[in-house]
Formats: C-alpha cells, sequence, structure tokens
C-alpha cells in the first residue's frame, strides 16, 4: 500500500516537497509582480486622466509676471511700491551670465542637458538620503518653476505627480532659455524681491548687469531659504553658502581657479543707507495706493503702475527727521513707563546669544529708535547689548530719562534689571541714552501754496504702528491757530491792526450757552485792558477775538471760513469759534493759511501728477499751475495784511522763536494750544512754503504742564522750514493796490485812521456780560468739548 502523502515524478519516482520559505518566496514575487503590474496600471490610468487636466502653459511663452504699484517722488526718487511682488521684469538676453552661472552652479548644474528630471541627481540624491540624516532634494529649474507659478506648497504623493508632469509639459512647449527667464524672474529672494533684477537692487543697489561673480553667487544661495541666507539678517551662514556656490561653480568650469579665490576675496558692499539718504514717506505711498485702487482696483497691484507724486524727496527726509526728533524731545521729558519685556539670561554663552538675538527680533528696530537688552544696571551705569557681542554704557544725563526705573523702590514692572529689553537712541557721536516707544503722536505737512502741491507729508510717528493718516483723517481743534481766519474778516469789516480792543473778563450765562456759564480766560489768566489788534493776536487774547468775532458776526464768519478751504457744519455759528472750536485736519489748515501766503488764492492741494504703465505709457496726467482770478478767494490786500499781522506773531509774539532762531523775516504764522493741552499746534508760511504741524495723543488727554504750541509744535516747524528754505533767498512781501502805509502800520485806503473801526468792547467796565448765542444745547459730553478754552 503506497503512502497517500507522497508525491511522484513522471517516472514514479517520488518529488522533493519545496520548503516552507521557498513557497512563501514564490508567493511574494507573484503577489509584488501583480502589485508592481496594477499599480504600473494605475499610474498610467492616472496620468492619461491627469495630463489633459494640468494647467494651460502656452501663456508662459509670453511671460507677464504680477507687476508692483510704484510711487516716485517729483525728482524720480522711488516712495514705495505695493504688491504681492517687489519686481523687475528681465528678458533672458539681458541677465548676465555670471547670474545664470552661479544659479546653474547650486540649483541645477546639468539644466541644459535633463528633459526637464534630473534622473542621475534623483539617483544621486537617493543614496545620499540613505546615508545622510537629513535629506537631499533633487529638484530640477523646471521642477521649481512647475512648482512655484502653477503649484500650491502642499506636500504630498498627488503633487509630486502632477509637478513631474508639468514639467515634462514646460520641458515640451518651452525653450530652455525662456524657462530659465521664468525662474530668474519669478523666485523669491527675500525682503518683498522676487527675481534676481529686484534682488540685486534691494541687496546691492545696482542692476543686475554689474553684480560680480562674489555677489551673484551671494544671491543664488537665497532661493533655497531666503530668511536663512541672507545676508542682511544672517550674515554669517550667507557668506558660508556664497563659498559652497563659489567652489560650484569652480567644479563646474563657470570660472577659473583665480576668479574662484578672487571672488571668495572680495568684501560685499551690501545696500545699508545712511539714515539721511533713506526717504520716508509710507503716509504718502498709502494715500496714493488708496487712490490709484479706487481707480483701478486689483489690477492697480499687478499691471506695473508707476505714479508720479509732487514730494521733494530732500524736503519729505527733513519732514520725518524733524517729526521724529520733536516726538523724542517729548518722549525724553515723560514718565518712564518700563522697559518693554524681560528675558531670562542663561549661564550658557550660546543659549544667552540666542535667548538676546530671539528678543532683539522681537523688538525690531525703529529707525533711530534701537532695541537693546540689559546686562547691568544700578543707579549709576547701564550696560546694554544690541546683540552683536559687544556692549554700550551709558551714564549721566543718558539715564534721566528712566531714572524712575533705577530707583531702589521702582515697581518690578518699571525696574531696569539684567534681560530688560528697552530702547537706546544716539543724540551725537558715541552718545547714548535709554528712552522709550513714544505714545504721542504727531503730524505735519508742507505744501508750496502757489501750486498746491504737497511737498512733505509725515502723518504720525511710525507708520508700521499705526496707519492712521493724522494730516488727511484726524479732525482736531485747531484752538487759536484758527484766529487768522476770524482776523480775516474782520479787516472787511472795517476793523484795522490799530483798532483798539478790551482784553477785559467776559461772562456768558447758562441761558446764552444753553448749558454751563462760560467765562473764558487767556492763556495766562491775566487781563491786560485795551489793545490794538495787532498787539491782541500776537499775544493770542481771547477775550480780544471774542470781542472781533461778535463784532463780524458768527454767521458772516462761518462763511467767510469756507473760502479758505473749511467745512462750514465743522464751524458752527458760535462765539467759540473765535478760539478753534470747530474741527480741521492738518492738511485744511496748511492749505487755509496757502491763501495768505499766495496772495488770496484757494488751491487744493494737489498729490498725483501723472501715472503711466510699465512701458511709460501715460494713463493719466495733471500739471500744478499757478492760480488764476477764478481761484481767488480774499482780496490780495487782505492777505498782505494779514500777512503783516502773522509776521508779526514770529517776530515778537507766542513764535518769535521762528524769525529769532531762524533770522530771516519773511516767516508768518500762529500757534495754537486747546483747553488742557490736549492738541498743540503751529501753522506758518514762507511764500513758498506752507506748513502745519500738530502734536497730541489719538485719543485726546493733556500732554502735560506747559504744553503749548510754542513749546511743542513750533520747533518741529522751525527745524524743517530751517533746511528746506536754506538756500531760498528772503522775499519782502510787495504791496498790493487798495492799502497804504501810516506810521509804520497798514490799512485798507478806505479804512485808514479815523475811518475804520476805532475801537470794540470798551463800553463797560469790568467784567461784561453778552447775550449773543455761544452754542447750541448739547449732552454734557458734547458740551464740554464747545465750551474749552482755547489758547495761544
Amino acid at each position: 500500500m503506497t503512502n497517500g502523502s507522497r508525491k511522484h515524478d513522471s517516472e514514479g519516482a517520488p518529488r522533493p516537497q519545496r520548503a516552507l520559505w521557498q513557497q512563501i518566496l514564490l508567493w511574494g514575487a507573484a503577489t509584488l509582480g501583480t502589485s508592481v503590474a496594477a499599480g504600473a496600471m494605475l499610474l498610467a490610468i492616472g496620468l492619461a486622466m491627469a495630463y489633459p487636466n494640468l494647467p494651460d502653459v502656452t501663456n508662459l511663452a509670453d511671460y507677464r509676471p504680477k507687476l508692483p504699484l510704484r510711487v516716485y517722488a517729483a525728482g524720480g526718487e522711488l516712495l514705495g511700491e505695493f504688491g504681492e511682488e517687489r519686481r523687475n521684469l528681465t528678458p533672458f538676453e539681458d541677465i548676465p551670465p555670471v547670474m545664470v552661472n552661479a544659479v546653474l552652479a547650486i540649483e541645477d548644474a546639468r539644466f541644459f542637458e535633463h528633459n526637464g528630471v534630473d534622473y542621475r541627481g534623483l539617483a544621486r540624491a537617493a543614496l545620499a538620503n540613505l546615508g545622510e540624516a537629513k535629506s537631499q532634494g533633487a529638484s530640477t529649474i523646471t521642477m521649481q518653476v512647475a512648482r512655484n507659478v502653477y503649484l500650491s506648497s502642499e506636500k504630498s504623493y498627488l503633487r509630486k505627480i502632477y509637478e513631474v508632469l508639468l514639467t515634462f509639459k514646460l520641458e515640451h512647449m518651452l525653450t530652455k532659455e525662456q524657462i530659465l527667464e521664468i525662474y530668474m524672474n519669478q523666485i523669491f529672494l527675500g525682503h518683498r524681491a522676487y527675481g534676481f533684477a529686484a534682488a540685486a537692487q534691494t541687496y546691492f543697489g545696482k542692476p543686475l548687469k554689474d553684480l560680480t561673480i562674489a555677489e551673484a553667487a551671494m544671491l543664488a544661495g537665497l532661493p533655497k531659504a531666503p530668511s536663512a541666507y541672507n545676508p542682511i539678517s544672517n550674515p554669517r551662514r550667507a557668506r558660508a553658502r556664497q563659498l559652497h556656490i563659489i567652489d560650484r561653480m569652480l567644479e563646474n568650469g563657470f570660472i577659473t581657479a583665480e576668479e574662484a579665490q578672487a571672488a571668495k576675496e572680495e568684501p560685499l558692499r551690501l545696500r545699508r543707507p545712511h539714515p539721511d539718504q533713506l526717504i520716508h514717506a509710507d503716509y504718502v505711498t498709502e494715500m496714493v495706493r488708496q487712490a490709484v485702487f479706487e481707480q483701478y482696483g486689483e489690477e492697480a497691484y499687478t499691471r506695473g503702475l508707476q505714479v508720479h507724486t509732487t514730494v521733494d524727496a530732500q524736503a519729505q527726509r527733513l519732514a520725518f527727521r524733524a517729526v521724529r526728533q520733536g516726538v523724542m524731545d517729548f518722549e525724553r521729558r515723560q514718565f518712564y513707563r518700563g522697559p518693554e519685556r524681560f528675558i531670562d539670561l542663561p549661564a550658557d554663552p550660546a543659549d544667552r546669544e540666542q535667548a538676546i538675538d530671539e528678543a532683539l527680533a522681537a523688538a525690531p528696530d525703529n529707525n533711530g529708535l534701537l532695541s537693546a537688552v540689559v546686562l547691568e544696571a544700578t543707579n549709576r551705569r547701564v550696560v546694554v547689548t544690541r546683540g552683536d557681542g559687544s556692549t554700550i554704557e551709558i551714564t549721566g544725563t543718558g539715564l534721566d530719562p528712566v531714572r524712575s526705573g533705577l530707583a531702589d523702590n521702582a515697581p518690578p514692572h518699571l525696574r531696569l534689571r539684567p534681560g530688560a529689553v528697552v530702547r537706546i537712541a544716539s543724540d551725537g557721536p558715541n552718545r547714548w541714552y535709554l528712552t522709550q516707544m513714544p505714545v504721542v503722536e504727531a503730524a505735519f505737512v508742507a505744501l508750496d501754496p502757489r501750486t498746491g502741491e504737497i511737498k512733505a507729508l509725515v502723518g504720525g510717528f511710525d507708520f508700521n504702528r499705526n496707519k492712521f493718516n493724522r494730516v488727511t483723517q484726524s479732525q482736531r481743534q485747531p484752538g487759536s491757530s484758527f484766529k487768522p481766519f476770524i482776523y480775516s474778516a474782520a479787516l472787511e469789516k472795517g476793523i484795522t491792526p490799530s483798532t483798539l480792543v478790551n482784553d477785559a473778563p467776559l461772562f456768558f450765562s447758562a441761558t446764552v450757552t444753553g448749558g454751563k456759564p462760560w467765562e473764558p480766560k487767556n492763556y495766562d489768566g491775566k487781563f491786560e485792558g485795551p489793545m490794538t489788534v495787532r498787539t491782541a493776536l500776537a499775544k493770542s487774547k481771547n477775550m480780544v477775538s471774542i470781542n472781533i468775532l461778535k463784532a463780524v458776526g458768527p454767521s458772516s464768519a462761518q462763511e467767510w471760513v469756507t473760502r479758505f478751504g473749511f467745512e462750514a457744519e465743522k464751524h458752527p455759528p458760535y462765539l467759540t469759534m473765535a478760539l478753534g472750536a470747530g474741527a480741521v485736519t492738518p492738511l485744511q489748515m496748511a492749505s487755509g493759511y496757502g491763501v495768505f501766503a499766495n496772495g488770496g488764492y484757494y488751491v487744493p492741494p494737489i498729490l498725483i501728477t501723472k501715472i503711466t504703465d510699465h512701458r511709460g505709457k501715460v494713463l493719466m496726467e495733471q500739471r500744478p499751475r499757478l492760480p488764476d482770478e477764478s481761484q481767488r478767494v480774499i482780496s490780495a490786500r487782505n492777505a498782505f495784511v494779514m500777512s503783516q499781522l502773522l509776521g508779526e506773531i514770529t517776530r515778537t509774539g507766542t513764535a518769535a522763536r521762528a524769525q529769532a532762531t531762524l533770522r530771516r523775516a519773511d516767516l508768518y504764522g500762529k500757534t495754537g494750544t486747546t483747553n488742557d493741552s490736549v492738541d498743540a499746534w503751529f501753522v506758518g508760511y514762507h511764500p513758498t512754503l506752507s506748513a502745519a504741524v500738530w502734536m497730541g495723543y489719538d485719543t485726546p488727554r493733556n500732554l502735560g504742564r506747559q504744553a503749548t504750541g510754542g513749546a511743542l509744535a513750533l520747533p518741529i516747524w522751525i527745524n524743517f522750514m530751517g533746511q528746506a528754505l536754506a538756500q531760498v533767498p528772503e522775499q519782502q512781501l510787495i504791496p498790493p493796490a487798495g492799502v497804504i502805509q501810516v506810521n509804520g502800520e497798514w490799512y485798507y485806503e478806505e479804512y485808514g485812521p479815523g475811518e475804520g473801526v476805532a475801537s470794540l468792547g470798551m463800553a463797560d467796565e469790568g467784567a461784561s456780560h453778552y447775550d449773543a448765542e455761544v452754542g447750541q444745547p448739547m449732552e454734557p459730553r458734547e458740551r464740554r468739548s464747545i465750551l474749552n478754552l482755547f489758547m495761544n
């Protein structure tokens, strides 16, 4: 009987039984083969289905990337640009070989040999990845173009399949030169620079064609990681990668050994403009952006529009520095609010350095306000570091702004101690002082009164901190800086510079005000009795202004001020108008004073003069021009006499520092300070330049004791005008027809001595009680603002 469990061959001999491992191996091979075949079939089906759905790349043959909106000063200087990408489109033939070779050396040395996928590179990367902790990539330039132009940043096998397919399609549809041109213009290189032409300007301040081997190698290192290899923020990493790229250029035969050595030894001069060369015009460019967007919509940011403005680059620099200086001078006198934050300082030097670097990165410099970390602090000496390994010692008066933070009893949140993140600034070579980020704000605008061209505009201390433009958007009470417009109306009523007006107490009952009784005061609390209009305006006497407005009539005055560009509804026809109880913007004030400066014409302010496309085709143009008689709003003689009165203010009055400091007599203007020192103003002009300065808090509150327009706003105006007019000769006003001069005083011909109004407010002795309307009934919160006391 045979054994049924044994198998036999054809001759009856038993076959040996396969080992279990052999059976498993055969089964696995069969399964794998089936899976591979099925996978290949699925992949083929997937590719066949995916390929027709790939993006159309034919438009890349005429590559037109997004071009930013650029804003220029009147002299052609770039003020700013808007758009996702800062880019200068450069055709392939204009890209220098040194830049191409540097990029190919590090990104894709076999670019002109493969068909879009570098299989040799893939194999090399795969082997490297098996033996290294860190993986290597093998993306060709064509693959990067496919990824950057058409695909998302999502990491998935499906996206990689699309990337490979799109790569083949690009290689089929475009030439190698076209692909490289797209890459060289499209790639992001840090600091909002897209493409190597933009990067050359951003990092080296030069055209792409002028790059050296060393500079090209530095830029070629940016595509891998624009932040990690940034030569400005990470010079050591950037240097190491630059040297590696130079070696790669040598290995690939792009440069000689001598050129490689010279490139390694070449010192790089990164673009680090001196602060005096920078043009800080963020508020200007934002105004332009809003206007252009309103006209062109989203295309404003992509079609390469170029907007030319009236701004004078040097005047803008002066204005920015003057505002910053004025605010910082004010801030040095304020109570110390404490360090911005505190960090732990590890004992390990490397860990300490990293902690300091991270803290400083979180508190970036703000122009001249530099961030630093305190290493040592006593009431006599503070040592800080800027994170570069060096230290700065601050002593003496440099500690004055932070004395409260050095006191033994300083609370923890104010106390200066090691690890405190603070601000330092310099007021001279090797002269440092501790300070803090200001919370007060200021605004400045200067324009040519003859044409309305805005020459400089600073809408606040720091645009990045707060984009609210106080020159155009902030409606504030002008205080006594509004008085000239009331006096201008008075001239037409026969009131003259020599008219006597009584500076005596006034009282308005609750029935008159519609609320609380009003008893206005002068700034100094003193009453000096009868004085001339000239003297009263120079001293900014409030009682005199009220008497003058009463004589003119509030309704008549309301109509009169609209001639200067003010809105009637913002200036209710009540006696409080005499003290600046309405609402104005600094731009309105500069334009209004410009009427006095140009001889009586209201010229609307202008900022944009021309808009072109990226090829230079003019899309819009408006040329500034001198005003004609259709723009006249007051007579030439009114403007002339008002200038005589305003010149007295800058000579002997509340703004006497102006003429004394600048040593010229052709300056005119008026200070203004509102009740409780909430707003500080100075508005003034030269025949060629009218400027307004405002300082205050966005949420109105007291600026402090002795805070007046003359103390806070006037210094900013003087700082600017002193430099802006340095090369402008002094100009004496020419008397127009219709005025006469008697005993040194100017009059209208028909209102000469004995003909005009001789005196006002002289009938009663002591306090005068008026029945004229002062204001309208209001809610208590509103009533306080209308009954504010406005001072010089």
